[in-house]
């Protein structure tokens, strides 16, 4: 069976290619495009995929859309009755859209595909919960999704049991954690839908107890698991903007102006917002676990890209396993709605291949998905940029000469393999430096990021050390290897790597090993041979505002406009 899955004209569009029970490809169609979150029809992601794979459109057996567009809609017109007449501005702005193209999914999807088969819609909050479930390693797992909003549901709740997923409680708009979080996000003056995690990372810097009253105005908890917010202090029902006048008096300061000054203030309204959202997930949590009496957990959502609030899920809750999928947000719905097809073909009126468990699926599931480039493209791009390279034939002496350029406090521009699938580098397209010096986070943010100097940098590190340096979960959980989860460092981490220690000692890790990703993997081990430690820098490979890049005309650019020392191309060195 051959399944497309695609999510498309909210947030990030994507596309995931699954055949007979294997994920053959997925990636982003920001990647291609270069425009950051691109939420239009993703013509590039479906060409790459469908050639990945060597097939055309109509070799598929189904289409399967990420989520239901005409309960969205039912939704979007009860909220303007709602809030008539506040509503009709923003209402008549979006009806066009609508109209033309969100309601219009099947016909668009045939026509600008020219596709003749079937076209499955699969509810938003499904497509969540599947790409979570699907890819774990849990044949009976609880499994929860919070984000913005689907089509109705903000926050579900459900279990999944030999192959077969059942929600069983929502929580509905407008309330909504994630909304929640957004609007905060607004209101400390950064870009909704995009900055959320500068927000947590700038709540490491506060102090949550002044501004936690404020928030119990915000979001009550209520026995049973749920929450609901106070909808007086909150404008995103009918207004264009998110952050209310009503909030903004609530806190006692104006609502803070994007590229302004950070005060004190701000890092405290984000630190409570934090610690409120893990509250409210471990109350979710708890009563889940309570339940359902089942020690597994998936989690899937906008809000489950929250690796502050991650890392602390299995010393907050009874929850003792816990699986996070590399793309938890909307991009990844993509993959949800194609995975949920793929095991249950019957909503098609196919019969499902019984050989094939999403068991099977997740243990040979891999993060690198995207498009990888062939030697003569790369050499081609290298030859046009006039740069000076060098061919290394010996993986071995590429290896020792960049962890030398490394421990010389050089950046790298590492560019190998398939593109990642999910917002997150993780050693295919990375910028890569020494995690000991303590200068290199501000070297990497002024040379090279050219972002807020209060965000951390990520560490990379051989999994069999992650104990040494970091007080982590054991055993580790699989979604480390995601770079989802944030620890505390151990003293050792803290004193050794302080490059990536964030200001309240903690750390947001990727993990490696050898089966994964082994170039990636024999770099880092090299340079732990030569310094004594497992650790570097891993940053996405991209500048503020850009996607990370795809091509290797892309990489070539951002290395051309960026002070990144040395550019590593497959086995080609590049240099200024």
């Amino acid at each position: 069976m051959k399944t497309l899955g695609i999510s498309a004209f909210y947030h990030d569009s994507a596309v995931c290619l699954i055949i007979d029970g294997k994920i053959i490809a997925a990636a982003a169609e920001e990647r291609f495009t270069r425009i950051k979150h691109d939420n239009n029809f993703p013509h590039r992601a479906i060409k790459y995929c469908l050639e990945e794979a060597n097939i055309s459109i109509n070799d598929l057996d189904a289409i399967a859309f990420y989520e239901k567009p005409i309960w969205k809609f039912e939704r979007l017109l009860s909220q303007h009755l709602e809030y008539f007449p506040l509503s009709i501005k923003v209402f008549l702005e979006n009806t066009g859209s609508w109209l033309n193209q969100k309601l219009n999914v099947e016909n668009i999807v045939k026509k600008e595909l020219k596709y003749n088969g079937k076209i499955f819609f699969s509810p938003h909050h499904l497509s969540h919960a599947a790409s979570a479930y699907y890819l774990s390693d849990f044949e009976d797992s609880v499994i929860v999704t919070v984000d913005g909003v689907g089509e109705w549901a903000t926050t579900t709740v459900g279990r999944a049991t030999k192959n077969k997923i059942k929600i069983d409680k929502e929580i509905r708009f407008p309330h909504s954690l994630g909304l929640l979080y957004s609007t905060l996000t607004g209101y400390l003056g950064f870009k909704v839908n995009d900055a959320e995690y500068k927000v947590m990372g700038l709540a490491a810097y506060g102090d949550y107890k002044p501004f936690l009253k404020k928030f119990d105005q915000l979001i009550k908890m209520h026995k049973d698991g749920s929450y609901s917010l106070n909808m007086e202090y909150f404008d995103y029902g009918w207004a264009e903007h998110m952050p209310s006048a009503k909030m903004a008096k609530l806190f006692g300061y104006p609502i803070r102006k994007p590229e302004s000054k950070i005060e004190r203030h701000h890092e405290n309204i984000a630190a409570a917002l934090q610690y409120k959202t893990e509250q409210v997930v471990f109350n979710l949590l708890k009563k889940a676990h309570q339940e359902y009496k089942c020690d597994n957990l998936c989690m899937a959502g906008g809000v489950a890209l929250n690796s502050v609030l991650n890392g602390k899920i299995l010393t907050n809750t009874p929850f003792k396993k816990i699986y996070i999928p590399p793309a938890p947000s909307d991009a990844g719905g993509a993959m949800g709605a194609a995975l949920y097809l793929d095991q249950n073909p019957e909503l098609i009126g196919l019969k499902k291949n019984t050989k094939t468990t999403h068991l099977a699926l997740a243990k040979n599931f891999t993060p690198y998905l995207g498009p990888a480039y062939s030697q003569d493209r790369i050499l081609k791009a290298i030859k046009d940029s006039k740069l000076k390279y060098k061919l290394y034939k010996s993986e071995k002496d590429l290896l020792d000469f960049i962890s030398d350029l490394i421990i010389d406090k050089k950046v790298i521009g590492w560019y190998q393999g398939r593109m990642e699938w999910g917002p997150r580098a993780l050693g295919s397209r990375s910028i890569l430096a020494a995690a000991t010096s303590k200068d290199m986070k501000d070297i990497l943010n002024l040379k090279v990021k050219k972002r807020e100097l209060f965000r951390p940098f990520a560490p990379v590190i051989l999994e069999k050390y992650a104990h040494e340096f970091f007080e982590a979960d054991k055993p580790l959980p699989p979604l480390a290897k995601y770079m989802l989860l944030v620890y505390q460092f151990t003293k050792k981490g803290a004193k050794d790597i302080p490059s990536v220690v964030h200001v309240n000692g903690s750390g947001r890790l990727q993990s490696i090993n050898c089966k994964e990703n082994p170039l990636y993997y024999d770099l880092i081990d090299t340079y732990r041979k030569k310094t004594g430690v497992p650790v570097i820098i891993n940053t996405s490979f991209n500048v503020r505002g850009e996607p990370i890049i795809d091509s290797p005309e892309s990489a070539i650019n951002c290395f051309l406009t960026t002070e990144i020392d040395c550019l590593v191309m497959d086995r080609y060195i590049v240099l200024k």
